[in-house]
């Protein structure tokens, strides 16, 4: 049986992930760094939603790599633009 601080600590680390997959989406969008950078940051983000939730790869996959796949051709899309 689930505890009550069991659930809470789950609440924590599910707000803790959204606010770090919602402030890399907004990085990627703001086109402030390179190319490299916002490859990195997204790795970055995908190594500590794993350490977050190690067994939950595939649920990364389904749901939080498309969306990053998406910004990123955004992101490179209006880097392309600029030259």
């Amino acid at each position: 049986m689930t505890t009550p601080e069991e659930i809470l600590e789950e609440e924590k680390k599910m707000r803790f992930l959204k606010t770090v997959v919602d402030l890399t989406a907004a990085v990627l969008r703001g086109g402030q760094i390179s190319r490299e950078e916002a490859v990195n940051l997204v790795r970055a983000t995908k190594k500590k939603v794993l350490e977050l939730f190690p067994e939950k790869e595939a649920t990364y996959d389904l749901i939080y790599k498309p969306r990053f796949e998406r910004v990123l051709k955004e992101f490179i899309s209006n880097l392309n633009s600029l030259d």
